[in-house]
C-alpha cells in the first residue's frame, strides 16, 4: 500500500477539482480494500472511496478523512456459465468477473475483442469497474442491469462479504441500491455475456444512424465501439488531457423522469421516451440549450463553462474552483426550473459540497 498525506483531490478526479485529503491511500488487494475500510471505521474516520473519479465533485476545503483509492485488478472467465433468469437479457455464453479497480474502458475492449456481446455501447465511459453497478451505467441504449450478474461487496454494517444478484440490486435509470450509500464497498462485479461478432440489437437512433442501420438492427462488435467512441469523442466525453471540454464528470444532470401530466406541459418539440412505470423520460440537454445555456455558456464565468461540445457536460477550463463549477450548475438548473418546471438533478456524486 502506498499513502500520502495532504493529499491534492484534485489530481484526483477528472475535473481536476477538489482540496486536500488529510490521507490518501491505495488498495491493490482486496484483503487491503476491506482491512483499510475497517480500520476507518473501527477508528470512526471518515472513509472516501475513489476508482477513476470522473463521476465525483469535490469541494474546494477537501476531506476530513482517509481517501481510499481503489487499486485492486484482476479478470476471471467461466466459459461453462449460464442462466435462466428473466432479469437478464443475456444468458448463456461467458460469466466473466472483473475486480472493482479494472479500467472500466479497458474491460469494454476486452469483452469486445473476445467476441462477448453486452458492453460494446458503454465503450469509451472512464472509470472503473466498481463505480458501474453504483448508478447502474448506461449510454447509447445499453446499461450494466442488461448483463450485470452479481456484485460482491463488503458490508460495511455487517462486517462481512455479500453478494447480491442482479434482481437484489434495486436496478433504475441511473438508479440501485447501492448509489448514494456509504454501506457497501464493491470488490468485484459479474456479468453474464453471450457469444457472437455481432452486437445486441441498437436501441439508440443517432448510433443506428451512425452505423446506417435501423434500430433494433444489430451490427458488428468492432463496428459499434468504433461508432460509440466516435459519438463521445465529438461530443467531448471521451477524456483528453488538451482538451477541456473533458475536464468534466460527463453528462452533470440526469435526464428528467416525467409524469405524463409534467410531459404534457413542455413544448411540443421537447424530446419524450417511455420510461419505466408508465413515466416519461426527457432530455436534459435539450431541456437546458432551450431554457437559453447554449454551448459553451459561461454566465460571465472565466475559469468554468458548459462543454462547447455538449450542454450537458460543465467544464473546468484550467484554473476553475468547485465554488464556481457549482455556481454555474446553479445557474442552469434554475434556469431550466423557471422555463419549463422541471427540476434538474445532478449526476455526479458531491463530496463536502451540496447543489
Amino acid at each position: 500500500m502506498r499513502e500520502r498525506t495532504d493529499a491534492s483531490l484534485a489530481g484526483l478526479t477528472t475535473l481536476r477539482l477538489g482540496g486536500p485529503a488529510k490521507r490518501v491511500v491505495e488498495a491493490t488487494t482486496e484483503g487491503d480494500l476491506i482491512g483499510l475500510v475497517r480500520d476507518c471505521d473501527e477508528r470512526g474516520e471518515p472513509v472516501l472511496l475513489v476508482g477513476g473519479g470522473s463521476n465525483l465533485v469535490v469541494g474546494d476545503a477537501g476531506f476530513d478523512g482517509t481517501v481510499v483509492l481503489v487499486g485492486t485488478r484482476g479478470i476471471d472467465i467461466d466459459a461453462s456459465a449460464s442462466c435462466d433468469s428473466d432479469a437478464l437479457a443475456a444468458c448463456g455464453g461467458v460469466l466473466l468477473t472483473a475486480a472493482a479497480g479494472e479500467p472500466w474502458d479497458d474491460l469494454v475492449a476486452y469483452t469486445v475483442a473476445n467476441e462477448w456481446p453486452g458492453l460494446e455501447a458503454l465503450s469509451g465511459i472512464p472509470g472503473l469497474v466498481g463505480a458501474t453497478p453504483m448508478q447502474n451505467v448506461g449510454a447509447y441504449g445499453q446499461e450494466v442491469a442488461q448483463t450485470l450478474w452479481t456484485v460482491r461487496t463488503y458490508d460495511r454494517q455487517d462486517r462481512r462479504v455479500r453478494t447480491f444478484a442482479n434482481a437484489d440490486c434495486r436496478f433504475a435509470y441511473r438508479d440501485s441500491r447501492f448509489k448514494g450509500s456509504e454501506r457497501y464497498v464493491v470488490l468485484t462485479v459479474s456479468y453474464q455475456l453471450r457469444e457472437g461478432d455481432l452486437g445486441r440489437p441498437v436501441a439508440y437512433a443517432e448510433l443506428a444512424r451512425r452505423l446506417g442501420i435501423a434500430a433494433g438492427e444489430r451490427a458488428p462488435l468492432a463496428d459499434v465501439r468504433a461508432a460509440v467512441l466516435a459519438l463521445r469523442a465529438g461530443k467531448g466525453m471521451v477524456l483528453d488531457a488538451a482538451d477541456h471540454d473533458t475536464w468534466s464528470a460527463g453528462s452533470f444532470f440526469t435526464n428528467p423522469v416525467l409524469t405524463d401530466a409534467q410531459a404534457a406541459a413542455l413544448p411540443d418539440a421537447a424530446p419524450r421516451f417511455p420510461a419505466a412505470d408508465g413515466l416519461v423520460k426527457s432530455s436534459a440537454a435539450w431541456l437546458i440549450e432551450h431554457a437559453g445555456f447554449g454551448r459553451g455558456y459561461t454566465g460571465g464565468r472565466a475559469d468554468v463553462s458548459l462543454s462547447t461540445k455538449h450542454t450537458l457536460a460543465l467544464t473546468n477550463r484550467g484554473e476553475a474552483s468547485t465554488a464556481d463549477l457549482l455556481a454555474l450548475a446553479r445557474e442552469v438548473r434554475d434556469g431550466v426550473r423557471a422555463a419549463f418546471g422541471i427540476e434538474l438533478a445532478p449526476e455526479p456524486t458531491l463530496v463536502g459540497c451540496e447543489l
